[in-house]
C-alpha cells in the first residue's frame, strides 16, 4: 500500500494553523525508541515487512529492531490562552527505569522559546496522563527544591488521574517506572497552588474539550480541538505509534488495561476516519500528524495514516 499525503493543513511561521488556532510542536526527544516486542508484545516480523514502504526507516529500524518515535509537546495559542498539552519529560528527574529520561539536561526550554512562548506565557498546562514523558516539565529544580515551570499557569489535571497517580493515597498501586513522578513532577504543583482538577467535559475557550479515554492509565484523557477551521484531536497515548494503525490491536506494555485500551484506540480511530479529524499524537516521528483512512472491516478493522507534511 502506498504511502498517502495531504496538503489541507494550513502551515504558517509557527507550525499550522485551524482557523484562529495556532498549533506548534515542541520537541523534548526523538530517536530510537524501545526494542519492537519490548514495547509491543503482538508486533511480528511481517507486520513490518507488510507495511515497510511507509514505515521503514521513518517509524521503525529493522537492523536494530527498534521503534523510532518522538516526545514532544503541543503548544496551543487560541485568541484568549497558551495552552501546553503534555510536557514531556523534564531535567534532572530520577528515571532510572529507562536511560534515555534519567538525569537529563537538554534545551526544552528554548525550543519552547523558538515556538514563540517563555514558561510564564503558558496560561494553561493539560496533561493526558501522568507517565514520566508527559509531566516532566511540569516542574524544574530552582536551589535544589522542584517548583512549577510555568509560574502563571493553571495545571488541569482529571480527578481521577490525579487519584491514580497520588502516591499518599493509601490504596496507591506502585508501578516502578512511575516510581518518581508524583513527588517531583505533581505534588510541587499542588502545593503551589496551581493545580485545577477538573471533569471529563471540561471545556477551555469554547474550543478544546477535555475527554475520558481510559485504558492505557484510568484516568487518560484525549483532547478535542474544534474550530471554524478545523477539527482536530490529541490523543496522547490512545496510539502510540504508526503501526497501531494497520493492526490498532497492538498493544502497549504501559497499558494498564490492554482491552479497554484497544476500545479506546478503535473508537478514536474510527471517529477520525469518519469525520476526517486531524490526529495529534505525542509520539509519532515526522511527520508527526495525520489523518486517518479506514482500509479494514468491522471483523478486522485496519487504518492507514494520510500524513500532513
Amino acid at each position: 500500500m502506498m504511502l498517502r499525503h495531504a496538503m489541507d493543513v494550513n502551515r504558517c511561521g509557527c507550525g499550522l494553523r485551524l482557523g484562529l488556532v495556532e498549533i506548534t510542536r515542541v520537541e523534548d526527544y526523538q530517536g530510537p525508541g524501545l526494542k519492537s516486542t519490548g514495547m509491543f508484545p503482538d508486533f511480528r516480523p511481517e507486520m513490518w515487512q507488510a507495511q515497510k514502504d511507509w514505515l521503514v526507516p521513518a517509524f521503525y529500524d529493522p537492523q536494530e529492531d527498534r521503534i523510532r518515535t518522538s516526545i514532544h509537546s503541543w503548544l496551543v495559542r487560541t485568541p484568549h490562552h497558551t495552552i501546553l498539552i503534555d510536557s514531556c519529560i523534564g531535567n534532572h528527574k530520577e528515571r532510572p527505569v529507562d536511560p534515555r529520561f534519567h538525569m537529563r539536561n537538554e534545551p526544552w526550554i528554548e525550543r519552547l522559546a523558538r515556538a514563540g512562548a517563555k514558561p510564564e506565557d503558558i496560561d494553561f498546562v493539560m496533561c493526558t496522563h501522568f507517565h514520566a514523558d508527559h509531566v516532566g516539565w511540569n516542574t524544574r529544580l530552582e536551589n535544589g527544591r522542584w517548583v512549577p515551570s510555568f509560574p502563571n499557569a493553571k495545571y488541569l489535571f482529571t480527578k481521577k488521574e490525579f487519584a491514580r497517580w497520588d502516591d499518599r493515597r493509601p490504596d496507591y498501586v506502585h508501578r516502578e517506572s512511575e516510581r518518581f513522578i508524583f513527588a517531583d513532577s505533581v505534588l510541587p504543583v499542588v502545593e503551589a497552588g496551581q493545580m485545577e482538577l477538573v471533569d471529563e467535559g471540561y471545556t477551555l475557550d469554547d474550543a478544546m474539550t477535555v475527554e475520558a479515554a481510559y485504558g492505557h492509565t484510568p484516568g487518560h484523557i484525549k483532547i478535542r480541538l474544534r474550530t471554524d477551521g478545523g477539527h482536530a484531536l490529541f490523543c496522547g497515548d490512545v496510539i502510540h505509534h504508526p503501526i497501531q494503525l494497520p493492526y490498532p490491536k497492538v498493544y502497549s506494555v504501559f497499558d494498564d488495561d490492554p482491552v479497554q485500551a484497544l476500545q479506546t484506540r478503535l473508537d478514536v480511530l474510527d471517529n477520525c476516519a469518519a469525520h476526517g479529524i486531524l490526529l495529534l499524537p505525542t509520539h509519532f516521528a515526522e511527520p508527526y500528524l495525520c489523518r486517518i483512512d479506514s482500509v479494514g472491516t468491522a471483523q478486522e478493522p485496519s487504518y492507514m495514516p494520510i500524513w500532513q507534511r
